[in-house]
C-alpha cells in the first residue's frame, strides 16, 4: 500500500509539473516589436496612424509578402509561445531625426516613439535601415547632454534611445536588430553604443529582399536568426 501511494504521489508531482510547464508556455512572454518598415503590417501596429509598408493581400512591387503570418515577428512569436504586447513600427522612420529630402523626422523618430511600447517582457528594436538609406549624419559619439541639434546625427540619437530605453524599461529583454547591407559607418556606431549600453546586437545577414524589403524567404530568415540568437544568448 506504502509503495502505491508513492507511485500515485510521483505521479501528480509529474503531472503538476508537466501542466505547470504548459500553462508557462500558453501564456508565454510578452513582446513589443519596435521598427521600421521591415516590421509593418496593415492592421497591425499601434498607433494606427503610422505608415506601413506591407498590406494584406496586396504586392509592394515584386515583393511576395501579403499575409502578416509571412512576417518575421510573427513566425518568431508564434513558434515561442508569446504574445504581442504592441508593435509599434513606423514605415520610413528613422532613429535620428533627420529624414528623406531634408525633412525633419523627430515625430516619427525612434527617439520619439521609445516611451509608446508598453509593458512587455521583450523589446526587439529593429531600426538604422533609415539613417542608412537617407543617409542621416553619422555625429560623434555622445552618451550625455543631448541637445536637439545632437538628435539630427545618428550616433547621439541611438545613443539618447538606448538611454532612456534601458532606464524606462528595467527588467526588460532588449535587443537591437541590425539589417543587413548597411553603410559601415552605421554598422560600427550600432556595435559600439550598443556594447555601452549592454544592449546585444542580433547582426544579420544573407536577408532576401524585392524592392529593398524582406521577401517571404527573406522574412523566415530574419525569424530563424532571430530565434537562434535569443536562444542562445547568455545573459
Amino acid at each position: 500500500m506504502c509503495i502505491i501511494k508513492k507511485i500515485f504521489f510521483a505521479f501528480v508531482v509529474c503531472a503538476l509539473s508537466v501542466f505547470t510547464l504548459f500553462a508557462q508556455h500558453k501564456s508565454g512572454k510578452s513582446v513589443a516589436i519596435f521598427g521600421d518598415s521591415y516590421s509593418t503590417f496593415e492592421g497591425f501596429i499601434t498607433p494606427s496612424i503610422n505608415e506601413t509598408w506591407y498590406f494584406l493581400d496586396r504586392r509592394q512591387g515584386d515583393n511576395d509578402v501579403v499575409a502578416v503570418e509571412q512576417t518575421w515577428w510573427h513566425q518568431l512569436i508564434k513558434r515561442n509561445g508569446w504574445k504581442l504586447a504592441i508593435n509599434n513600427s513606423y514605415s520610413g522612420s528613422t532613429i535620428s531625426s533627420s529624414g528623406y529630402r531634408g525633412e525633419d523626422y523627430t515625430p516619427r523618430s525612434f527617439v520619439t516613439r521609445a516611451s509608446n511600447l508598453g509593458n512587455p517582457d521583450i523589446i526587439f528594436v529593429f531600426g538604422a535601415t533609415n539613417d542608412s538609406w537617407v543617409p542621416s549624419p553619422i555625429g560623434e559619439y555622445k552618451y550625455s547632454g543631448w541637445t536637439k541639434e545632437d538628435l539630427k546625427s545618428f550616433r547621439p540619437s541611438l545613443a539618447r534611445l538606448l538611454d532612456y530605453m534601458t532606464k524606462r524599461y528595467l527588467g526588460v529583454d532588449i535587443y537591437f536588430i541590425l539589417n543587413s547591407e548597411l553603410s559601415d559607418a552605421i554598422d560600427s556606431s550600432v556595435l559600439a553604443i550598443c556594447r555601452h549600453y549592454g544592449v546585444p546586437v542580433i547582426e544579420l545577414h544573407d536577408i532576401d529582399k524585392k524592392a529593398g524589403h524582406p521577401s517571404i524567404a527573406g522574412m523566415e530568415a530574419i525569424a530563424d536568426q532571430v530565434d537562434a540568437f535569443v536562444k542562445n544568448y547568455k545573459k
